[in-house]
């Protein structure tokens, strides 16, 4: 649940990528600042085909003399919790209320939405965590195209994908630097898409491990890994299923903000961001079959188990029921036949071989049948190289 300001109507945001919304009868536009969203930092990269300029800004309103030139004017703002500059910056940048609601109040669903002399896209960007197996950090990144600037609003002031977009202008690598504001627009939600890959990279070797622990020693620990990576898997559904919609909808809507050569680029984004789609949803499958995969191998334990039972109950009940007939002791002398082998010389000696005798004969023909074996143990040097 979100934290609010005293001073703010309540909202109500659930965990990771689901959607932001308020309560009932708010009205629209109104935006809700977390208290402990990191404070607002705002950075201009201002450039054209011979010189780029980087610096760090103390308000929106630096920014303003940048906006109608002929550069191109990437304003990158991380953090929301200054309340007063995203109040600024809305004014400098002429954005609509809701536009500046969808920025702020996150998470948003990603989208696109045309208003006429911009273009707003919400979307979310992943990232690895540092640890193997500890799953991925996921923001908001939303992008505001005008004619000669590109607004950026992140989460987070840490961390995000765009360091090699930032390094691609200012050595003036490839043709970014040649080409208009919205080309930029176009890597920045190129580099997003391509984040999932690592992250869905660490995920394929963790089912990987996983596939191997369910069939070499499955444990409750096993039980909560997969249901762990079912739901990461369903976050990172949720976030690219929208975020390949709304690249479409860039492809198809025809905006006078996006030229038709850029266009041709956003096809290959798409591209991306199908692929990144197909990868979720085969693994989101191999993960529900590594849930089926481990009930079985809970079956095929429980299975050895009693055939080990059975095994040991077999060997006994020709045993208990040789010591149950010697264990009567009928006087010999009442009759001839009330167990003459109780005053034999050599009768208990003679009674434990025969029992030993049974108990080795009933134990050859079990492994001859192939009972003495344990199906579900697997030479981990030999078949290693199937799970890999």
């Amino acid at each position: 649940m979100a934290k609010k300001n005293r001073h703010q109507p309540s909202a109500v945001t659930k965990p990771d990528t689901d959607d932001f919304y308020h309560q009932p009868g708010t009205i629209p536009g109104t935006i809700i600042i977390d208290a402990d969203a990191p404070p607002s930092t705002i950075v201009l990269i201002d450039y054209n085909q011979t010189d780029a300029i980087h610096k760090q800004v103390e308000t929106p309103e630096e920014c303003a003399p940048y906006l109608d030139t002929e550069s191109v004017s990437w304003v990158d703002v991380s953090g929301l919790g200054s309340e007063d500059i995203l109040q600024r910056l809305g004014q400098v940048f002429d954005l609509h209320p809701l536009v500046l609601e969808d920025i702020v109040n996150v998470p948003e669903r990603p989208k696109v939405e045309d208003y006429e002399d911009q273009l707003v896209i919400i979307a979310r960007m992943v990232m690895p965590k540092k640890k193997k197996n500890h799953g991925f950090h996921s923001e908001q990144v939303s992008l505001v195209l005008g004619k000669h600037y590109l607004l950026t609003v992140q989460e987070e002031p840490k961390r995000d994908c765009f360091e090699s977009v930032r390094s691609r202008i200012f050595k003036n690598k490839s043709i970014i630097r040649k080409q208009g504001v919205d080309y930029l627009a176009y890597t920045l939600l190129d580099a997003i898409i391509d984040g999932f890959f690592p992250v869905l990279e660490n995920y394929g070797e963790w089912i990987e491990d996983l596939e191997e622990e369910v069939i070499m020693k499955p444990t409750r620990i096993t039980l909560k890994k997969i249901y762990r990576v079912r739901r990461d898997l369903l976050q990172l559904r949720r976030a690219i299923w929208p975020q390949r919609n709304a690249i479409n909808s860039l492809i198809q809507d025809r905006s006078e903000l996006i030229s038709e050569e850029v266009r041709v680029y956003l096809r290959d984004c798409y591209d991306h961001a199908v692929q990144v789609m197909d990868m979720v949803e085969n693994y989101r499958e191999i993960a529900s079959s590594l849930m089926d995969m481990y009930l079985s191998s809970l079956g095929n334990k429980t299975n050895e188990v009693m055939k080990l039972l059975t095994v040991v109950s077999s060997i006994f009940i020709p045993l208990t029921f040789i010591a149950g007939i010697y264990g009567m002791n009928f006087n010999t002398e009442k009759s001839p036949y009330n167990m003459p082998e109780l005053n034999w010389y050599w009768g208990y000696p003679v009674c434990l071989a025969l029992m030993a005798i049974i108990a080795i004969s009933l134990l050859l023909i079990f492994w001859r049948s192939g009972w003495m074996t344990n199906d579900s143990i697997i030479d981990k040097s030999k078949n290693s190289s199937n799970y890999k």
